[in-house]
C-alpha cells in the first residue's frame, strides 16, 4: 500500500466552509504501523465549536434543510452515497494509514459497510412514518416525528467512518444539523467525509467537522446550542458524557 505522505489539511469544515481554526494547535497524524507522521490537521478549540454551533443553529432554526420534503433530503444523501462509492479504495487506504487496520479489512469491510449503512437509512427514510394517525377508543391522534435539532456526533478511532456515518446519515435524513468530532487519531477520515458531503451539495451550515481531543468533546456536548449527543467510545468516556448531559436532561445515545 502506498499512501502519499501529505495527508494535509490546514482548515476545518465549519458550517459548510473550509475555515482556519481560531487557534494554532495542530494534530500530527501518525501511522501506527510505522510510527511515522503522515499528515496534519487543525485541532479545533472552543471558539471553533462556538462557530460550528452558531452555523448549525442558523441552519436548523432558519434554514431550508429541516423544512425540505423527506424526498429532497434523500436525494442529497443519495448523492453523498454515490460520491463516496467512487472513492472507496482511497478512503479505505487512508483508514488503514491512520488507524492501522489491515488493508484487506479496510477495503472489504470498513468502507463497504459505510455504503451499506447509507443504503439502509435511505431505504428506511423512504418508508418511515414521519406522520401517522393512531386510533384509540377515545379517538384518533396525529403523531408527527420532527427533527430534534443540532446533533453532536462523537466517533472513535477504530472504525472512524462507520461510526460517524451511523450517526450522521440518520440525523441528516431526519432534518437535523450535525457537528462531527472525529477522534484526534483519525482526523483525516472526518475531513474527507466533509469533502464528500460538500461535493454532494449539502446545504451550508448543516455539517461541521471538528477534529479534537476529549476537552473539546466535553465542551461540545455541554454547549447550550446542542440538542442531542450521539457518542461511541470507551465506557469511561460514555459515563462522563452521560453525567454531563444528565445535568441538562440533554438527549443522548451511547
Amino acid at each position: 500500500m502506498t499512501i502519499a505522505a501529505g495527508l494535509e489539511y490546514d482548515r476545518l469544515f465549519i458550517g459548510g466552509e473550509w475555515l482556519p481554526s481560531a487557534g494554532d494547535e495542530t494534530i500530527d497524524v501518525v501511522n501506527p504501523a510505522t510510527e511515522e507522521v503522515i499528515g496534519h490537521a487543525p485541532h479545533a478549540n472552543a471558539m471553533d465549536v462556538d462557530r460550528a454551533v452558531a452555523a448549525a443553529r442558523e441552519a436548523f432554526d432558519h434554514g431550508d434543510w429541516p423544512r425540505l420534503a423527506v424526498e429532497e433530503r434523500v436525494a442529497v444523501l443519495g448523492r453523498i452515497r454515490d460520491i463516496y462509492a467512487t472513492r472507496l479504495d482511497q478512503l479505505a487506504d487512508v483508514i488503514t494509514a491512520e488507524m492501522g487496520s489491515p488493508r484487506t479489512f479496510s477495503r472489504a469491510l470498513q468502507t463497504p459497510l459505510v455504503l451499506a449503512l447509507i443504503d439502509y437509512y435511505l431505504d428506511l427514510a423512504r418508508t418511515f412514518p414521519f406522520e401517522e394517525v393512531r386510533g384509540a377508543a377515545a379517538g384518533n391522534a396525529l403523531v408527527i416525528r420532527e427533527p430534534v435539532g443540532v446533533v453532536a456526533a462523537i466517533s472513535p478511532w477504530n472504525a472512524p467512518q462507520v461510526t460517524t456515518v451511523a450517526k450522521l446519515v440518520p440525523a441528516l435524513l431526519a432534518g437535523c444539523a450535525v457537528i462531527v468530532k472525529p477522534a484526534p487519531e483519525t482526523p483525516i477520515d472526518g475531513l474527507m467525509l466533509a469533502e464528500v458531503c460538500e461535493q454532494a451539495g449539502l446545504e451550508p451550515g448543516v455539517l461541521s467537522v471538528l477534529p479534537a481531543g476529549r476537552e473539546i468533546g466535553e465542551y461540545l456536548v455541554t454547549h447550550r446550542g446542542v440538542d442531542k449527543v450521539a457518542f461511541t467510545g470507551s465506557t469511561a468516556a460514555g459515563r462522563r458524557i452521560a453525567s454531563l448531559c444528565g445535568q441538562d436532561l440533554r438527549r443522548i445515545t451511547l
